[in-house]
């Protein structure tokens, strides 16, 4: 029951906060408007950062927590109502109903990763519970009968062992790992595609409406909202697009993400030089032993979760 408040709790505190920060992105085209798109962009990353700080803050010394998975969700909840409730009118019904389809699919995919398992080690056996010897010790997992290495690392945030560790996911509230990291992927690529979409939309309005043209111009509260996020979902795709990228790029070499942090901790990944002459000890250097081509590699994480 303390738990079900402590979330609930958590949840309006995120609900609040996304409100506020929308509220507040606001402010920028509404007393910008003279300046252009690209003007306002670096504002509105900037007002968010003071945000965030200011989140932190009220964390750190007033005990205030929000949810981070929440703060997902109540931020794609606002961009929905406002699309519904301003944006829809002007937008053609093929648009509207692509539009619609990419938020249910997206808020359905939030649930199914938030309660997905990535692959938790429930095998205790395999696992040392002395986790203070070595807590990124590669596990020798049992499943269906066999006896094979699954790339299991030790997660902090989850305190347990997880098969094809990736990272743990603070906005998804899950780790990423090898049941779900296709999931991950999908619902990556998911996002970049709808926060695209309602930019093209929200622009159009815009063009339409002509409110980039409306310098010194007093603009109406849902103008602004229009703006503002537009300029939010244009910030989340900058970012969000290098973050796939990056995840691109280790599933075409075969490596995970901490793998390729923390790989002077799992030996495998270390090759050693031999030393020369004036040096002391021998050197280390990278090597990634589960690298087999690119197109092994997408079949291998196209079928991790078999």
């Amino acid at each position: 029951m303390r738990v079900s408040l402590n979330l609930i709790g958590r949840c309006i505190i995120s609900c609040i906060f996304v409100f506020l920060t929308q509220f507040a992105l606001s402010i920028v085209p509404r007393f910008f408007a003279a300046y252009s798109l690209l003007s306002q962009l670096p504002l509105s990353a900037l007002l968010l950062l003071i945000l965030l700080v200011t989140g932190k803050v009220c964390r750190r010394f007033l005990g205030v927590y929000a949810s981070a998975p929440a703060l997902v969700f109540f931020n794609v909840l606002f961009i929905w109502v406002v699309y519904i409730v301003i944006l829809r009118k002007v937008i053609s019904p093929l648009m509207g109903i692509v539009l619609n389809g990419e938020v249910v699919i997206l808020i359905i995919g939030l649930y199914s990763i938030l309660s997905s398992d990535p692959g938790f080690v429930t095998n205790r056996s395999s696992c040392s519970d002395d986790r203070s010897v070595n807590s990124s010790l590669e596990v020798e997992v049992h499943f269906e009968g066999s006896f094979s290495s699954r790339r299991a690392r030790y997660c902090k945030s989850c305190k347990a062992y997880v098969k094809g560790f990736d990272h743990h996911c603070p906005a998804f509230g899950n780790c990423i790992g090898q049941r779900n990291h296709v999931l991950f992927m999908v619902l990556l690529v998911g996002f970049v595609i709808t926060e695209a979409s309602y930019v093209m939309d929200s622009f159009k309005f815009a063009t339409k409406f002509q409110i980039l043209d409306e310098t010194g111009q007093e603009t109406s509260l849902s103008e602004n909202l229009i703006i503002s996020t537009m300029l939010f979902c244009l910030l989340q795709v900058l970012w969000q697009v290098v973050f796939l990228t990056w995840h691109i790029y280790c599933v075409c070499v075969n490596i995970r993400t901490d793998e390729w942090i923390n790989w002077k901790k799992y030996p495998e990944f270390q090759i050693i030089v031999p030393t020369q002459p004036g040096l002391s000890s021998d050197g280390i250097r990278f090597r990634n032993p589960y690298n087999k081509g690119v197109l092994c590699n997408l079949k291998d994480f196209l079928t991790s979760e078999e």
